[in-house]
Parts: structure tokens; sequence; C-alpha cells
């Protein structure tokens, strides 16, 4: 009885480290590259602000949240950012090709969330960003890219990505 589990634990042990290389892998080649216009580009959010990303992540590190009202995983990665943001983080999103403003300001108002939010109707910010996938977290933190992943994450994963980039 011990052999099997010694023999479950070690397949288990090995599934495990394939799954994890394969996410890893997957991160760095779907990994967003930061544009050349990144400190002169001002964006304007939804309730009229004119922000610049590296200000936003001069003191703190930034949680950059590209997103899409039609996206399915973004259902389950949006709850846990808007959590974040009450709690007082550093977070910007973007909604990638959501539809007008009013559109995305009926969506939020619907889900019950309050978010800092950039409207990208046309997507052309996302593509100069090389955004491929929704959802898509970007770290900034200095006007530099710390992390990003791609897909379902986790609030705690979230947490500890903004944790990880101040130190």
């Amino acid at each position: 009885m011990k052999s099997k589990l010694r023999r479950w634990g070690r397949e288990a042990l090995v599934a495990v480290m394939i799954f994890i290389t394969i996410v890893v892998v997957m991160d760095w080649w779907r990994a967003p590259t930061m544009p050349t216009t990144f400190d002169s580009t001002p964006m304007h959010t939804l309730d009229g602000n004119v922000i610049r990303l590296s200000t936003l992540s001069d003191e703190r590190p930034l949680l950059l949240y590209f997103w899409a009202s039609w996206c399915g995983i973004c259902r389950y990665t949006t709850p846990s950012v808007a959590q974040l943001a009450e709690e007082g983080e550093n977070i910007m999103t973007i909604a990638l090709r959501s539809g007008e403003p009013r559109d995305v300001t009926r969506w939020l108002e619907h889900k019950k969330f309050q978010l800092p939010v950039v409207n990208d109707a046309s997507g052309e910010l996302s593509r100069t960003w090389q955004i491929g996938v929704t959802p898509t977290l970007v770290v900034l933190y200095k006007g530099e890219v710390v992390s990003s992943t791609t897909g379902w994450t986790s609030y705690w994963g979230m947490k500890l990505r903004l944790w990880f980039a101040a130190l």
C-alpha cells in the first residue's frame, strides 16, 4: 500500500510540475509588450478623468486589467479585481471592445462593480499592448512591467503579484 501511495505521489508531483511549466511558458509567450508611447499617452476613464499609467505606478504597483464584457473567463476574474479595488489596491481596468462608454457603464452597474475603467471600444489600445487574450493582467511598478498573466487568476494570485512587485 505504501509503495502505491509513493508512486501516486510521484506521479501527482510530475503532473503538477508539467502543469506549472505549461502555465509559465504560456504566460511568457503571451506576455504583452509595453508600447513605446507608454509615458506620453493620456487615457480617459469612463468618469472623465485623464490618467497616465506611468504616474499611477510611480508610488505603488498598479494592476492593469484588460477585460471584456463578452469574455466568459472575465466573469470569474472581474469580481476579484473589483474586491481589490474596494480594498484600496491600485487598479486600472481597460474594457476591450465592450461597446460604447454607456454600454460599459450599464454593464458595470448591472454587475454592481465599482472599477476605474478606460474604454477601448475599437481595440486600438489593446493592440498597442499586443493583448491577444482576455483577461490579461499586467503589474506595473515605477513605469515598468513587473509581471503579467493571462486567463483566470484568483484573488490571492493578484494580491500576491502586487505584493511581490513592491519588494
